[in-house]
């Protein structure tokens, strides 16, 4: 995955937004993280396998509808050979 690559994203149901890789963090863990971990009980993913990637909407998004700081969603890069 590299900055450029286009994004299909899935945020919310019925809406389809289509965007591109803005960068991808260099580390992971709380030092670099916008959003450090909580350690709660429960919590059963590694902070170390999640690694940062900014996606920049280009379309689909609603006027007047903002997307939430630090939102997950699923989203389909489509990569670059």
């Amino acid at each position: 995955m590299q900055p450029g690559d286009k994004v299909d994203v899935d945020a919310y149901p019925n809406m389809k937004l289509h965007g591109h890789v803005d960068s991808v963090q260099l580390g992971s863990g709380s030092r670099f993280s916008a959003f450090p971990a909580e350690n709660a009980t429960g919590n059963f993913v590694k902070i170390v396998q999640r690694v940062p990637v900014k996606i920049v909407i280009d379309d689909g998004l609603k006027p007047g509808t903002s997307l939430p700081l630090g939102l997950s969603v699923v989203p389909t890069v489509m990569l670059k050979h």
